[in-house]
C-alpha cells in the first residue's frame, strides 16, 4: 500500500492584511509559501480585511486572526468546512488597558477640549499667557483616585484594566457571567463582583465594556439601562462598536445623564457630538501589540497545519497532543453519537493500532487526533471522508 499525502510542500498562506514581520518570519521559507498573491492558498492570515466576500477555496485550512475579534471571518460557513478559525486573545491587552486609561484621563480632565483651545491661541499674541489663564477654567477636571469604575467583560483586557485602576486608588466593580477560571484567578481581590450589567451601571462613575460582539452583548447599554448611571458618568467602548447603543448614548449626552461617551469606533452616530471622544479604532494599533499578535496566531496556525494542534480557536475545542508516534490523524467532525466507533472501526479494518488518541466537543463541533503505530493508507482517508458528519479528514506525518 502506498503512503496517503501529508502536508503539502509548499504550504501556500495568503495574508490580507500588513502582518508584522517578527510573526510571519516564524513561517520556515523551506516550507512555507507566504504572499498576498499566494493562489489557492492553505491557510490566511487576516487583520481587519472583510472575508465574508471573498470565495473561499477548496484548497482552505486554517485562518489565522492577528487580533481577538472574528467579526470579519465567515466563521460559519468555514466551520460547516470543517476549517478552525484561530485568533489571539489577550495578545494585545496591555496596548488595549493603556489605552482605556487614555481614555478616562481624557475625560476626566477635559483633555480634547483643552488642547482644541490651545490650539486657537495666537502664538504671537502678547497676552498669551494672559489669554491661557483667563481660558483654562471651563477645563478643569477631577482625579481618577477615589472614584469608581465598572468593568464589563473580565478577560485578560478587562483584569488588567480592573488592575490598572485599583493602582490609581479607583475603586472597581467587575462583572462578567462567563468569566474563566483563567481570568477568576487573575483578577484582583479588591474587584467586586456585580450580578449584573445594571448593578455595574448604578454603581460607577465611569463604565468601560470588554466583551466581544455577540447577539447576547449587542446593545448590552442601551436605552432600557443607560439610565442606570449616576449624572456626570462617563461611559468607554473599547470593546466593539455595537456592544454599546450609541444613540441611546447620544440622547443620554444630551440629558446630562453621561458626561463624555469615549469610543473607538467612529461613527455617523456620534460624530460630532457634544461629549463625545472618538479615536480611529486605536485599541491594538501599536507596534507591541501588533508583533505579538502575530507571533501568537502565526505560531498557532503552524501548530495546527503540521501537528493538528488546536489552541485558541473561536469555533473548535482546544485540543493538543504530544506526538507519541510518526503517524498522525485529525478528524473534525459533527458532534452527534457514533462518531469515534466508526473511525476506531474503519481503522482497524485497516490494519492500524491506535496508539493514543485524543477526541474533545464544543457544540456540535468535535475534534479528534489520533496517533498510530504504522503508516496510513489514502484509502483510510477516504473511508473516514465517507462517514456521515465527518467534515475534515488530514493526514499529518511526522517531518
Amino acid at each position: 500500500m502506498a503512503e496517503a499525502a501529508g502536508l503539502p510542500r509548499p504550504v501556500r498562506v495568503q495574508v490580507l492584511n500588513a502582518i508584522a514581520a517578527r510573526g510571519l518570519e516564524r513561517l520556515p521559507a523551506e516550507r512555507y509559501q507566504v504572499g498576498a498573491d499566494a493562489a489557492e492558498p492553505h491557510a490566511v492570515l487576516v487583520r481587519s480585511a472583510d472575508m465574508h466576500k471573498l470565495a473561499l477555496p477548496s484548497t482552505l485550512l486554517a485562518v489565522g486572526r492577528a487580533g481577538a475579534g472574528t467579526n470579519n471571518i465567515p466563521v460559519a460557513a468555514l466551520s460547516a468546512r470543517g476549517v478552525p478559525v484561530f485568533n489571539a486573545p489577550g495578545a494585545n491587552a496591555n496596548a488595549v488597558k493603556e489605552l482605556v486609561l487614555a481614555g478616562m484621563l481624557l475625560a476626566a480632565r477635559n483633555l480634547a477640549g483643552a488642547q482644541r483651545f490651545v490650539q486657537g491661541l495666537d502664538a504671537n499674541a502678547a497676552d498669551l499667557d494672559a489669554q491661557v489663564e483667563a481660558g483654562k477654567k471651563p477645563f478643569a477636571g477631577f482625579e481618577l483616585a477615589g472614584q469608581s469604575l465598572g468593568v464589563i467583560g473580565l478577560g485578560r483586557v478587562g483584569c488588567l484594566v480592573a488592575d490598572a485602576a485599583i493602582k490609581l486608588g479607583m475603586q472597581v466593580w467587575g462583572y462578567d457571567p462567563e468569566i474563566t477560571v483563567d481570568a477568576a484567578w487573575s483578577l484582583p481581590a479588591q474587584v467586586r463582583r456585580a450580578a449584573s450589567v445594571a448593578e455595574v451601571l448604578k454603581a460607577s462613575r465611569f463604565v468601560t465594556l470588554h466583551v466581544p460582539l455577540l447577539p447576547a452583548t449587542r446593545h448590552m447599554v442601551s436605552a432600557d439601562n443607560i439610565g442606570l448611571l449616576r449624572p456626570g458618568s462617563v461611559l468607554l467602548n473599547f470593546s466593539r462598536e455595537g456592544v454599546v447603543d450609541d444613540a441611546a448614548a447620544v440622547r443620554a449626552l444630551e440629558a446630562g445623564r453621561l458626561a463624555a461617551y469615549v469610543s473607538d469606533f467612529p461613527n455617523p452616530t456620534i460624530l460630532g457630538r457634544a461629549g463625545v471622544i472618538a479615536l480611529p479604532h486605536l485599541g491594538a494599533s501599536t507596534g507591541e501589540a501588533e508583533e505579538n499578535c502575530a507571533v501568537m496566531v502565526v505560531d498557532q496556525l503552524r501548530d495546527y497545519l503540521e501537528n493538528g494542534n488546536i489552541v485558541h480557536a473561536v469555533n473548535f475545542p482546544a485540543v493538543s497532543m504530544p506526538r507519541e508516534s510518526a503517524w498522525r490523524i485529525a478528524v473534525a467532525n459533527a458532534n452527534v453519537p457514533n462518531m469515534l466507533g466508526q473511525m476506531s472501526t474503519a481503522m482497524a479494518q485497516a490494519g492500524l493500532n491506535i496508539h493514543n488518541m485524543v477526541n474533545k466537543s464544543r457544540g456540535e463541533m468535535a475534534y479528534t487526533l489520533v496517533d498510530v503505530d504504522s503508516v496510513v493508507d489514502e484509502s483510510l482517508l477516504d473511508t473516514l471522508r465517507r462517514i456521515e458528519g465527518v467534515l475534515a479528514v488530514r493526514y499529518l506525518p511526522a517531518g
